[in-house]
């Protein structure tokens, strides 16, 4: 038995194996796995003195081995003349010595021994590492045996399969001599066939058309009787004759009657006026009107024909015009998509996929009016990938649409300059460098728009009468009042909006602040680094994630990013912390931290000890809303005065708010 070998199979669960032989230091125990050595600390620590734990479980069929080897090279007791000998001195020096002897014996009983027999006995283990023999009595590898075994195999296939096809072209050879032989025999018959078929047919032949002869013959070329339909050429005659068997008598071919009143009525048109020949004149404008024949059989289809021709004159006049009226079809069109030929500044077209009228400009289409219903249209995009375009539905499903170069762009609230975007194109927006994932992009469109006005130089002559006017001569105030309003008051804008009004210049008024916290959105970027997480650059950063607002984390697919109310997460005993929590995708989670969250720990799902503390603080205010009386209109409740961080009485038409320094202003 081994004095100092321990050896496991791994099952892919287990961690902990015990050592069962005695050691001097943890660094005289030896593990390997399948062969490779493991480090202490990095892949295995001791559990005590007699266990070792894996931080992660071997595979299941590996092989776990635990050895000792003391120290060899150097003595750890070195006796000092004067010194006190205690028994822990003499045990460990005595130990080294005892454990290097058990080592060696154990060495000595693992490797290739002579048995009793004489011969070199591997007591049913593998021997690997061995060199292919180059003696005759040298010991045979499997490679060795494998490769010649292969090579021999190889070279007797080779000529089997040579032997198979000399033999498959012998047979074939056979075959086609066979086949030959018999073609040739069929050859020979056919021939024989068509001789007859030939002869045959050429006696027919001649027995049909006799030739040239000056007189009607009696009998056929070989002397035989007459056959009805049978030819011969009178020489005499210079005509063509066929012999009627039913009267045995010689016709000569001759047209009939009708055929002969047709010839007829063909000369009467040559002579004595060539009518035929006019005709063939005209054959350029005959082959004109049959090319029309569809459009000859729509016109004699129509019945109100009369009408067209009753319209000739306004035909005409379309006609003399026809160069206004094709500039007209060039200058404004109706399509789904935009035209590409025939442009000029000015052109016009109604999109019909957009609904809308648009002109073509130096820059190219554009929307006759506003792209944009009113002065703005804003969209909001959060960005999925690297794309370097953003179009389409934004998070609110708005589709983006603006009129070309009027609109701010902001990526991560920052406003991008000309030289970071392009935006002409009325749909898309077109990025110099490519988005990242989980970026958040607004767009802010303009509405554009052209106030047409008459220059008072080109009024010349006549005079307004004062109810002519959009508003009251400045007799009576030309304000657009009927009259002027009472002492002390001043003239204001009207609840509506839409009209001005005689009102109180001023009264009492109360103000009663509130400070509040207005929430905002916040991307982070998490990649990892040395096994742990980086988040915007920090490893393991300890987070501030303030109540109220949204945090955006974009993290590597790998290392699934979840928060927990326990330390390392499912790791360390806790689960997963879900409030207002969303999962995005398998890149990206968003948190929208809530009122009274309590401290959370970020980590990975997938592995251990790689996250972090997320603190969940109450923020400060920073903002400000006020509530007043609307000068003596609103009534201020208890309640509402108890709640106010400050109250100032003063005169109304004051407008306060909270300047980049943090301090309270107001304006009139």
């Amino acid at each position: 038995m081994a004095f100092a070998i321990d050896t496991y199979t791994g099952n892919g669960n287990t961690t902990s194996f015990s050592i069962t032989f005695p050691y001097i230091e943890q660094a005289h125990v030896i593990v390997t796995v399948d062969g490779v050595t493991k480090t202490l600390t990095t892949h295995y620590t001791f559990s005590n003195s007699s266990t070792i734990s894996f931080g992660t479980a071997p595979a299941a069929s590996t092989v776990i081995k635990i050895t000792r080897s003391s120290n060899r090279t150097a003595r750890l007791v070195d006796y000092q003349d004067g010194s006190t000998l205690t028994e822990a001195t003499l045990d460990q020096d005595a130990n080294q010595a005892f454990f290097m002897a058990q080592e060696a014996i154990d060495v000595t009983e693992g490797s290739l021994n002579l048995n009793a027999s004489d011969e070199w006995d591997a007591t049913s283990k593998k021997i690997v590492n061995v060199t292919d023999p180059t003696a005759a009595q040298g010991v045979a590898t499997k490679n060795y045996v494998d490769t010649k075994f292969t090579a021999d195999i190889n070279t007797v296939n080779t000529y089997k399969t040579a032997a198979e096809t000399a033999k498959t072209a012998a047979e074939t050879a056979e075959t086609n001599a066979e086949t030959a032989e018999t073609n040739a025999v069929t050859a020979k018959n056919a021939a024989l066939v068509a001789q007859a078929a030939a002869e045959t047919a050429l006696d027919t032949f001649d027995d049909r058309f006799l030739g040239a002869k000056s007189s009607n013959p009696s009998v056929d070329n070989d002397g035989n009787a007459l056959v009805d339909g049978a030819l011969y050429f009178d020489t005499t005659n210079d005509i063509m004759k066929v012999y009627n068997l039913a009267n045995t008598t010689w016709y000569q071919l001759t047209l009939t009657t009708s055929n002969q009143n047709n010839v007829n009525t063909v000369v009467g048109q040559i002579s004595p006026t060539n009518n035929i020949a006019t005709v063939a004149g005209l054959n350029s404008e005959i082959t004109t009107v049959a090319g029309n024949n569809t459009n000859i059989t729509t016109l004699a289809g129509i019945t109100n024909l009369a009408n067209l021709a009753n319209a000739h004159a306004a035909v005409s006049n379309v006609n003399t015009n026809l160069a206004a009226v094709q500039n007209f079809a060039d200058v404004y069109r109706i399509s789904g998509s935009a035209p590409t030929s025939s442009l000029n500044v000015g052109d016009l077209y109604f999109d019909t996929t957009a609904n809308e009228l648009k002109v073509y400009k130096s820059s190219g289409w554009s929307a006759a009016g506003s792209t944009v219903n009113g002065t703005s249209a804003r969209f909001s995009y959060i960005v999925s990938g690297t794309p370097t375009t953003v179009s389409g539905a934004d998070s609110a499903g708005n589709t983006l649409a603006y009129d070309a170069g009027f609109g701010d762009v902001y990526l991560n609230g920052v406003r991008m300059s000309a030289a970071d975007i392009t935006i002409t194109s009325g749909n898309s927006v077109v990025f110099a460098s490519a988005l990242q994932n989980g970026d958040l992009v607004d767009i802010v469109a303009y509405g554009t728009f052209n106030v047409a006005s008459i220059a008072a130089s080109n009024i010349s002559s006549g005079t307004f009468n004062s109810a002519r006017l959009p508003t009251v001569p400045t007799t009576k105030g030309g304000t657009g009042l009927t009259s002027l309003g009472s002492a002390g008051q001043a003239l204001v804008v009207n609840a509506a909006a839409n009209a001005l009004e005689f009102s109180n210049a001023s009264s009492a008024e109360v103000y009663g602040f509130e400070k509040y916290y207005n929430a905002s959105t916040l991307v982070k970027t998490v990649t990892v680094v040395g096994g742990v997480f980086v988040i915007d650059g920090v490893s393991q950063d300890t987070l501030d994630l303030y109540e109220g607002n949204t945090y955006v984390f974009n993290y590597p697919s790998g290392h699934p990013f979840k928060f927990s109310t326990t330390a390392n997460g499912t790791h360390g005993g806790g689960s997963e912390y879900t409030t207002g929590v969303t999962h995005n995708s398998s890149t990206q989670v968003t948190i929208v931290v809530a009122s009274g969250a309590p401290t959370l720990y970020y980590y990975c799902s997938s592995h251990t000890n790689m996250g972090g503390t997320a603190n969940t603080p109450t923020p400060a205010n920073n903002a400000v809303q006020y509530i007043t009386t609307n000068q003596g209109q609103d009534n201020i409740s208890e309640s509402q005065y108890a709640n106010f961080s400050d109250v100032l009485f003063s005169a109304s038409g004051f407008v306060f708010s909270i300047n980049s320094n943090g301090n309270l202003i107001s304006t009139i």
